[in-house]
């Protein structure tokens, strides 16, 4: 299924996972963040070509490596082009020995029950053989919980395990995000309906192993049963809005959860900086979620 090196790197070496993986509806703010506003580009190509740009900045920056950082999540654009010459997945394994994982939600559906279901992956089992022919290592598949409603949550899991097992099937490590939203009120009773779910669905996987990515939770260790859970190759956080100072504060009250942050993980780059003032926002941010991981 997976080459050797990879799974004993992903399943146990230090790091964190850098989240590149904004898409069409996120890529705009991503890019104002940045500093570069709707003004500087005039179709959706353009955009993309800003922010591929961008990324391609974070990578081949020599902050990223993998020193500390384990693996990066990709858009299926970033997938698609290169890096100096080399697919973009490639380049991360072979130049940065970083995991490569594919970003390949399509999108959410509308709320009912409490919670955003992913829309239908069309043609995902070619998507899947196209991506681990590029040098994909895994996947990364996101849905929203916006209530503690049992029955949402229910289907949640569901959803994300039977798009799990199909991942699996195709030979790539999924990564399952099912986020909590931090902003409901009921937050913490939605997270223990969560965890519950994810240990049954956990015991029925025979011996196969996902990974899961996860809403940082109210309650320090919640989540312990499930880093110890044996089909569990890795637990994951999510920084879901948080700053990257309080998420990282929070990631360190949670023993074997590793932080994979994306607006954390940028916060403070900008286009105007100079090569030197950028790699040394990139440096500091690295550093603190790379120690944040390690508590």
């Amino acid at each position: 299924m997976f080459t050797s090196p990879q799974l004993t790197r992903f399943e146990t070496e230090a790091g964190f996972i850098a989240a590149l993986d904004q898409s069409g509806g996120s890529t705009p703010g991503a890019l104002a963040r940045y500093g570069i506003d709707e003004s500087a580009y005039a179709s959706e190509d353009e955009m993309f070509d800003l922010v591929h740009a961008m990324r391609t900045r974070v990578i081949t920056d020599p902050a990223f490596s993998s020193d500390r950082i384990l693996g990066t999540i990709l858009f299926q654009g970033t997938v698609d082009r290169e890096i100096e010459g080399k697919g973009v997945a490639d380049y991360v394994w072979s130049v940065k020995g970083v995991l490569p994982f594919l970003k390949i939600d399509k999108g959410l559906e509308e709320e009912r029950r409490g919670v955003r279901m992913m829309k239908d992956i069309p043609s995902l089992e070619a998507t899947l053989a196209a991506a681990k022919a590029k040098g994909v290592f895994g996947t990364k598949e996101r849905s929203v919980i916006r209530a503690a409603d049992a029955e949402g949550i229910g289907e949640i899991a569901v959803q994300q395990f039977a798009l799990g097992r199909r991942v699996l099937e195709a030979g790539l490590m999924p990564i399952l995000e099912p986020e909590i939203d931090i902003r409901i009120p009921d937050k913490e009773e939605a997270e223990y309906l969560l965890e519950a779910e994810l240990r049954a669905h956990l015991d029925d996987l025979g011996d196969a192993k996902v990974a899961l990515k996860l809403t940082l939770p109210t309650r320090p260790g919640l989540y312990d049963d499930v880093v110890a859970h044996p089909n569990v190759a890795r637990v994951v956080a999510l920084s879901g809005g948080y700053t990257r100072d309080e998420a990282n504060a929070l990631l360190a009250r949670n023993h074997g959860m590793i932080a994979s942050f994306s607006r954390a993980l940028l916060e403070g780059l900008r286009v105007e900086q100079t090569d030197d003032e950028f790699h040394s926002m990139l440096d500091v941010s690295i550093e603190s979620i790379f120690q944040a991981s390690k508590t």
